[in-house]
C-alpha cells in the first residue's frame, strides 16, 4: 500500500505553506502530495485565502524532485476542459512527467456563488464533466501532427493541434465518489485509479463493486484501476496525543475515532489491514488538515509505515 498526503488548503493556508508540506511529505518517503481543489473554506474565516490548485501544483513541480502532485478533485466547473488541458501538460513538463488528474463534477454550492462561478444543476453538471473527460482524454492520446476536433452540448472544440504535449503518456485520470451509476461508468471508461472519499468500508467495498461491474460490462480488466481511499488522519503516541491533535482541528476525539483513521500507531496499523483485506486497496490519501504540524506527517512515516512493509 502506498500513501499519499492530501491537504484541504482553503481552510487557510499561503504556497509557502504548502511548499513546506510538500517538501516534507517528500523527504519522509511519501508517493504524493495532493490538494483539493476549492475556492471557499469550509468552515472558519478561510484567511489568508484560496490558492489555485493548478499554480499551486505547477510551482511545486519546479521545487520537488520525486514526489507525484495532483488534485483530489478539480470540479468540471472551474475550468474549460481546453485551457485545463494546456494548463495539465504544461504543470506536468515543469515537474517532469509527476502530474495526476483528479476530475469530478463539483458540489460545494457556495464557493461558485462567492467567485462567480455558474454552478448548473447535478445532471447538468455531470453531462459538463463526461464531456471534460472526453475532451481531456482525446487531447492527450492525439498523436503529434493531428487536430483533435469535440462538438458536444456543453463544449465545442474544432480542429485543435492538442499542444502543449504532456511529459506523460497520458497524465493518470482519478475519477472517484459514491453515485451509483454515472460515476462508475466513468471511471470505467477514464480512470487510472477510483477514490472514494470518507466513507466507512462498507459502502466503499460497495461502490468498489459498481465499478468492477461498470468495467466488466464494458469489457475492460478491473484489474488496471488503482483502487484508492482518502481519510483524515489522527495520529499519536498516545491517547492524549491523538486527542490533542483532534482538537487542533476543531474536531471531537470521539467522533474521529470512529469516523477517520485515528489512533496509536498499532491501532492505525489494523485498522489499514481491515481496509486492505475488506475492500483490496493499494493506496491511501491521509488528510492532514492541521498544516502547521509537520510532526505529524513524519511521525506516520516513522510509525505506521515500517510495520506495513
Amino acid at each position: 500500500m502506498d500513501f499519499r498526503i492530501f491537504t484541504e488548503p482553503q481552510q487557510g493556508a499561503t504556497y509557502t505553506d504548502l511548499l513546506r508540506v510538500a517538501r516534507t511529505t517528500q523527504d519522509a518517503g511519501y508517493d504524493a502530495f495532493f490538494r483539493s481543489d476549492h475556492f471557499l473554506a469550509m468552515g472558519g474565516d478561510g484567511g489568508p485565502g484560496p490558492t489555485d490548485a493548478w499554480v499551486t501544483l505547477a510551482a511545486l513541480g519546479r521545487e520537488t524532485e520525486r514526489i507525484r502532485l495532483g488534485t483530489l478533485v478539480t470540479s468540471a466547473t472551474f475550468r474549460l476542459p481546453g485551457p485545463l488541458a494546456v494548463a495539465v501538460a504544461q504543470a506536468d513538463e515543469m515537474s517532469g512527467g509527476r502530474i495526476e488528474v483528479g476530475l469530478g463534477s463539483g458540489w460545494f454550492e457556495a464557493e461558485h456563488a462567492a467567485y462567480g462561478i455558474p454552478f448548473p444543476p447535478v445532471g447538468e453538471r455531470f453531462d459538463m464533466l463526461t464531456e471534460q473527460l472526453q475532451i481531456l482524454t482525446g487531447l492527450w492520446a492525439t498523436p503529434p501532427g493531428e487536430r483533435f476536433s469535440h462538438h458536444g452540448e456543453h463544449y465545442v472544440l474544432d480542429g485543435s493541434p492538442a499542444l502543449p504535449r504532456p511529459v506523460q503518456d497520458p497524465p493518470p485520470v482519478i475519477v472517484g465518489g459514491t453515485g451509483k451509476r454515472r460515476t462508475p461508468e466513468l471511471a470505467a471508461r477514464f480512470a487510472a485509479e477510483f477514490n472514494v472519499p470518507f466513507q466507512p468500508v462498507e459502502t466503499v467495498d460497495t461502490q468498489f463493486g459498481r465499478v468492477r461491474d461498470a468495467c466488466t460490462a464494458i469489457g475492460r480488466d478491473p484489474g488496471d484501476l488503482t483502487w484508492s481511499v482518502a481519510h483524515m488522519l489522527c495520529l499519536g503516541r498516545d491517547d492524549a496525543e491523538v486527542a490533542r491533535r483532534a482538537a487542533a482541528v476543531g474536531r471531537d476525539v470521539d467522533e474521529v475515532r470512529a469516523n477517520c483513521l485515528a489512533g496509536t500507531p498499532g491501532e492505525i496499523v489494523d485498522q489499514l489491514g481491515v481496509w486492505r483485506e475488506k475492500t483490496g486497496i493499494s493506496r491511501f490519501y491521509l488528510q492532514v488538515l492541521d498544516l502547521s504540524d509537520l510532526a505529524h506527517i513524519e511521525d506516520f512515516a516513522a510509525s505506521v509505515v515500517p510495520q506495513l512493509r
